[in-house]
């Protein structure tokens, strides 16, 4: 299928692969679609294989006894999400629930196994995004243990700026309850931070549209993790 062709060749896991290897990949690979809130496999289910987002979005996330959820990632287009199974063949450590109408490209483990016996450079693209995953988690939870709530939202504030290569103003691409969770607070708390950012004429806040006013005073914020005053 052309679409699927299409984007596993923009995909960073497959970075650099010629275009035989690229049709192989995509010889195994099948398309899934998803609905918004639709579960895509849950913490403890078997790995038979890993996925990557060609539209949509998916959180990663965990939760507790008590029903209380944790979002360790959330997964955009060109990216992969379930790969640790690929080479543990254990369970998944985590689930994924699309968060928007998603289509995604389900790998099954078995064939891609082979496929990176076949090809070494395969495997090589995959311990980078795995490293890259590995240093995202370090600095998660460096923001969770090590930093208040105001600096873990500067940091993400500064992050988004990064990725949208803006320095006016960002946008969300989470609701606020999703980001509230990604970074380990309630969505009350998460308001009040807001206010507090704004009276401080640090941001301006409108719906998911964030403008930075003081992009400077974030980045600070971001370095030390202190409470606002």
């Amino acid at each position: 299928m052309e679409e699927n062709l299409n984007t596993i060749s923009g995909a960073h896991l497959f970075k650099g692969l010629p275009e035989n290897q690229l049709r192989e990949i995509e010889g195994i690979a099948i398309g899934k679609r998803f609905k918004k809130g639709n579960l895509i496999f849950s913490e403890g289910d078997d790995g038979h294989g890993f996925f990557l987002v060609a539209t949509g979005r998916v959180k990663i996330f965990k939760s507790s006894p008590d029903g209380k959820e944790q979002i360790l990632h959330i997964i955009g287009p060109g990216e992969p999400f379930g790969e640790v199974p690929v080479f543990s063949g254990q369970q998944f450590p985590a689930s994924a629930e699309a968060i928007a109408e998603s289509r995604l490209i389900f790998f099954p483990r078995s064939a891609f196994v082979g496929l990176i016996a076949a090809n070494p450079s395969l495997a090589l693209n995959m311990l980078a995004v795995l490293s890259m995953r590995l240093r995202q988690f370090t600095v998660q939870i460096e923001n969770l243990s090590l930093k208040e709530v105001p600096g873990r939202l500067a940091t993400y504030l500064v992050y988004l700026a990064d990725e949208q290569k803006r320095d006016d103003f960002v946008t969300l691409s989470i609701s606020k309850g999703q980001l509230a969770s990604l970074l380990g607070t309630i969505p009350e708390t998460l308001s009040r931070i807001f206010a507090k950012m704004n009276s401080q004429n640090l941001i301006e806040v409108k719906d998911r549209n964030i403008k930075l006013l003081n992009l400077s005073g974030l980045e600070e914020l971001a370095i030390h993790g202190k409470d606002l005053e």
